[in-house]
Order: C-alpha cells, then sequence, then structure tokens
C-alpha cells in the first residue's frame, strides 16, 4: 500500500501553528478565505525564523495585523463570518446557531467553528512556493522561513503590499531570512 504525503506532511511544528495562526487571524475578521496577509499575521505570532526577521525588520504584530485588515477593507474582501455556508445548510434544515449553541454549552465557548476558512489562491501559491523555496537551500521539512519566503516570492501580493506600507524594505527582509536560514 502506498502512503500519500500532502505538503501539510512537510510542515514543522512552528509552521503548523503559524498555518492556524492565519486561520485564526481569518476568523478573528469574519474572512471566508485566509490570505497571504493571514499567513503574515500567523507567522509574525509564531516563534521561529519568520517572526526573528519580521521584528528584526521592524514589524510589530498589532501594527501588522491593522494594516493588514485596513487593506483588506479597502480592497473589499468581505467578512461574511461563513453565511453562505450557512445559508446553504439552513435550506437543508440544519441550523448551525443551534450546533454551536449545543456545543459551547458541551464543549465549551467557541469549541465549534463553522466555517472554516480556506486558502485563497495565493495563500495556496505561496504555500507551494514555501515547498520550492525549501528545496532550493536542501531541506524537504517546511519551515516558518520558507513560508515567509513563499509569501515574499510573489512581486504585488497584497502581503508585500502590507509590509511596504509598513516602511519593511521587502528585499531585504528576504535578504535577511535567506542569510539566517543559510548560516543556521
Amino acid at each position: 500500500m502506498t502512503e500519500v504525503t500532502t505538503i501539510y506532511d512537510r510542515f514543522t511544528a512552528l509552521a503548523k501553528r503559524a498555518i492556524v495562526g492565519a486561520r485564526d487571524a481569518a476568523t478573528f475578521l469574519g474572512h471566508d478565505l485566509i490570505g497571504t496577509e493571514h499567513l503574515l499575521v500567523g507567522l509574525a505570532q509564531t516563534a521561529g525564523l519568520a517572526s526573528e526577521a519580521l521584528r528584526a525588520h521592524g514589524v510589530e504584530l498589532t501594527a501588522l495585523g491593522s494594516e493588514a485588515a485596513r487593506q483588506m477593507s479597502a480592497r473589499g474582501v468581505p467578512a461574511t463570518r461563513g453565511d453562505a455556508a450557512v445559508g446553504a445548510l439552513s435550506t437543508l434544515g440544519i441550523d448551525v446557531s443551534e450546533i454551536r449553541r449545543r456545543a459551547d454549552a458541551s464543549f465549551g465557548a467557541g469549541s465549534f467553528q463553522f466555517p472554516r476558512p480556506a486558502f485563497s489562491l495565493s495563500a495556496k501559491q505561496a504555500v507551494k512556493a514555501s515547498l520550492e523555496q525549501a528545496r532550493a537551500v536542501g531541506q524537504e521539512e517546511i519551515d516558518t522561513e520558507h513560508l515567509l519566503l513563499g509569501v515574499l516570492a510573489t512581486e504585488g501580493d497584497p502581503a508585500i503590499q502590507v509590509l511596504t506600507s509598513l516602511g519593511i524594505d521587502v528585499a531585504a527582509l528576504r535578504q535577511t531570512v535567506l542569510s539566517r536560514l543559510l548560516d543556521g
């Protein structure tokens, strides 16, 4: 029997935490998709080389989150909180509010999150690029620094726009990550 390996299986524990942080950021903002801006927030709040490099370049988590939310709002990214999925289930007679209420009563507040945001196309491309970044330096595991390099790989990406608006020199940030990665 053949074992199927996904890209997620290559993530280190820290990289997985960063992805969870990105999902939590998207959920908090009511977004149905995890964008590269959310990935930046997840990386900034997770220990590891990526957050160290971001901090070294002056990225502060609160400012990053605020600027990401501001830019997404300005681009018209809706805070729908999964209205379409909830509505679709409602047409089948499934009351998500009641499920949430019962789950909260049985397992604690916030234990049922529906829907879970999916990855946007740009976030999927960044994750794919992170695998390429890891392989380029001879590594098979994807860590936070590879995820950050994946986010930084696409010129004009929304996450790059967020960093630029915060006054971050993206080329210098990328060079810092590569230098630390190759030195370590």
